[in-house]
């Protein structure tokens, strides 16, 4: 008989949930903070709270590693004398503390140097509202019964062939946040989010066969996960299908990356677009916005208000909001990933990703895994990637990988102990096509990525 994967609250051991009495002390709190700071003198000033509570359990081989009950919380307080910036934190919430917090703050941007591009966010760029996207579901279990869902999630792996002989462990974990921000233009903003995972690592074969691979589900909702022992089955067969690899010759292969590594490329792709690194002149996509980076059949948008979106929210860090804008459009980059400091660094406006992006859909092109597969041919299909190997501000792209060889549309054998390489402008360009197998456990909703040109170094 199956467990379930989200263990029935019933009355006895059911909590109450008082977020957003949380919430409400904590708005409190930066209100009082705000007018702390405006009575020290500062011409402006913003606040941040937040508390986070979790549960995390692991274990192994069958015995309890860890449990591990969390309860952090804090408060950050940034004062602006002009264009002078202080900043201080606390994770006391007694009166003393926090009046000890803003006068550190005050004393900090008394001695620093003016930053012409330090300050708020435009007042006019406020949000309306906090905004509600059904991103708040509390997983009342309790550490007995997540104790038991990990074991039965590890047994199902172990249990799934006698060549997994071996775990690296299995977690279970459940978490729920609370946050505030508000800034002396006026804007309070609140927001609450959970997040629950399942995952597990296993090992099959023995002495220098052994390989190890795993899976996980996360999901803002535990109903939404899935089951504890489809995890350990899908961690078993991922590992079982490692063995025996073998190395591939060294030279020019197309390379498919599966949905769950594919999203890495979008990764470089924001990190070369973002505020930072290009005011430092540290990215490979200087000056690149209305260029075409991509093939013209791509497009890849922002959706920060998605019902149930990972990172969905009406405000960033700053404030400013959000809205649903493209990145890319017929393959051309239509703007910049931007919070105020960087924009007001590169003469531009803020584009409400202070703090990150929010949820980013890649459009696919309608094909499936075994389509990709057709499509790839003669290649190598890329499961997992290893190793840093990625120059910023050339775009050179070098990292060890595994995954499968695959011949005549067919996988043919597994494959590790390689690099693959390429430029990412280049590989972008490249860009065949895009799955439909989207992986829903990121912001960055991604299918497989197939890519032409790249090397792959082996024998």
């Amino acid at each position: 008989m199956e467990h379930s994967n989200a263990p029935a609250v019933t009355a006895a051991h059911a909590t109450v949930d008082g977020s957003r009495e949380r919430l409400r002390l904590l708005e409190d709190i930066a209100g009082q903070l705000l007018q702390r700071a405006r009575a020290a003198g500062a011409s402006q000033a913003e606040v941040a709270c937040s508390e986070d509570r979790g549960l995390n359990v692991n274990v192994r081989m069958g015995d309890v590693e860890t449990v591990e009950a969390t309860h952090d919380r804090g408060v950050s307080v940034t004062v602006y004398f002009g264009q002078r910036k202080g900043s201080a934190s606390t994770a006391d919430l007694r009166e003393s503390s926090l009046e000890a917090t803003v006068a550190q703050a005050v004393a900090i941007a008394r001695h620093t140097e003016e930053d012409a591009a330090a300050g708020l966010a435009d007042a006019e760029r406020m949000a309306d509202g906090s905004g509600d996207f059904d991103g708040w579901h509390p997983w009342d279990i309790d550490a007995d019964a997540a104790i038991d869902l990990a074991l039965a999630c590890e047994q199902a792996g172990r249990d799934f062939d006698p060549r997994v002989e071996n775990a690296d462990g299995t977690q279970v974990a459940t978490g729920r946040s609370l946050g505030v921000y508000a800034n002396s233009h006026g804007f309070l903003g609140s927001e609450r989010h959970t997040r629950h995972s399942i995952s597990c690592a296993l090992i099959a074969g023995r002495g220098a066969d052994m390989q190890r691979d795993g899976w996980y589900s996360l999901a803002l909702e535990a109903g939404a996960l899935e089951p504890a022992q489809q995890v350990g089955r899908k961690a078993a067969e991922r590992t079982l299908a490692r063995l025996s690899p073998r190395s591939v010759a060294t030279g020019p292969l197309p390379v498919l990356f599966s949905a769950d590594v594919a999203r890495s490329l979008i990764g470089h792709f924001l990190s070369a677009i973002s505020g930072g690194a290009l005011y430092r002149r540290a990215s490979f996509l200087l000056d690149s916005v209305g260029q075409p980076l991509f093939p013209p059949w791509m497009r890849i948008d922002e959706l920060p208000h998605l019902m149930r979106g990972l990172r969905s929210a009406a405000f960033d860090a700053e404030g400013v909001a959000t809205r649903e804008a493209p990145l890319v459009v017929d393959g051309i980059l239509q703007r910049y990933v931007l919070g105020s400091y960087s924009a007001r660094k590169l003469g531009l406006a803020s584009t409400g990703n202070a703090g990150g992006v929010h949820n980013l859909q890649v459009a696919g092109n309608g094909i499936d895994q075994s389509g990709l597969l057709l499509e790839l041919g003669d290649g190598l299909l890329v499961t997992e990637l290893m190793g840093q190997g990625v120059n910023p501000v050339t775009g050179d792209y070098s990292r060890g990988a595994a995954g499968f060889l695959v011949e005549g549309g067919r996988i043919s054998h597994p494959v590790d102990g390689i690099t693959i390489a390429g430029n990412l402008r280049r590989m972008f360009s490249g860009i065949r096509a895009i799955g439909d197998d989207v992986d829903p456990r990121s912001h960055i909703a991604c299918g497989s990525i197939l890519v032409d040109g790249m090397t792959v170094a082996g024998e």
